[in-house]
């Protein structure tokens, strides 16, 4: 099968570069061009120097649309509004898209699930292959635990980031959700301040740190009557976020269209 053309979207940007690095490492990959923002200073420069590496001939773009014509798919990790612009050319295109980005919201995500009848998406809070690993021993251990168990989920990343809780902890609490048989939605606790009265029962609670260059720790714990279990996951370097997303490109390019997850490309969705 010939090299997987890809398109890394936010190429000017800290896991855009990541990701360059990534595909040039990667036998099977090639990069095939680079997204930016209109607005980005960066434009017209060379994806490959941006990243530290030989000059590439890669050209930061503005114009997906352009871009699209000789891909196969698009790597994104950018912001939701750059992201759902994405959407639909990729779709379009017949583009396989894989989506990194976080922060998006319900009408952010229907939007994307609307493409999937004929397009292949993969989408994760989290592309690590750890914390996805991480995210199926959650879920069983939350099967596995009475309610009597409280479960909290604390992260913290670098001072820059600007969602919270991060995408890796909802991929968490989801998982902790799905393994009690409830919905995140209606049992989140966030944001506590204040009198805020006795932990409620059932709940699944979110504290989120910020500052320095961290580049993301999480750690879930069950707490129960006398005893905790912690299980924790300490990001090092952002390559591991996008190995995780190439890996889950190259899968992606077998599949049928659909939305899956990051537990779909490892075989994890049945635990």
């Amino acid at each position: 099968m010939s090299d997987m053309r890809l398109i890394v979207a936010g190429a000017g940007g800290r896991m855009g570069r990541a990701l360059i690095r990534a595909i040039t490492e990667t036998p099977g990959a090639v990069v095939a061009g680079a997204l930016e923002a209109p607005t980005s200073p960066l434009l017209g420069q060379d994806a490959g120097t941006l990243a530290g590496l030989p000059p590439s001939g890669v050209k930061l773009s503005p114009d997906l649309w352009a871009l699209s014509a000789e891909a196969d798919g698009i790597v994104d990790f950018t912001v939701p509004e750059a992201t759902i612009a994405n959407v639909a050319i990729a779709a379009q295109r017949g583009l396989v898209h894989v989506i990194g980005t976080t922060g998006l919201t319900a009408s952010d995500e229907a939007v994307i699930k609307s493409v999937t009848s004929r397009a292949i998406v993969v989408k994760s809070g989290n592309m690590s292959l750890g914390v996805n690993l991480l995210a199926a021993l959650v879920k069983r251990v939350a099967r596995s635990l009475d309610a009597g168990f409280d479960i909290e989920i604390v992260e913290m990343h670098h001072k820059a980031k600007v969602d919270a809780p991060s995408g890796t902890a909802l991929l968490l609490g989801e998982a902790a959700a799905a393994g009690r048989g409830i919905e995140l939605a209606t049992h989140s606790a966030r944001g506590r301040d204040g009198v805020t009265g006795a932990r409620k029962s059932g709940d699944i609670g979110f504290a989120s740190l910020r500052g320095g260059t961290v580049t993301g720790d999480h750690t879930v714990i069950f707490a129960g009557p006398y005893e905790r279990i912690e299980l924790t996951h300490k990001a090092e370097d952002r390559m591991i976020f996008a190995h995780g997303a190439l890996k889950a490109a190259l899968w992606a390019r077998d599949q049928g269209p659909g939305l899956y997850s990051m537990a779909d490309v490892l075989g994890l969705s049945d635990i």
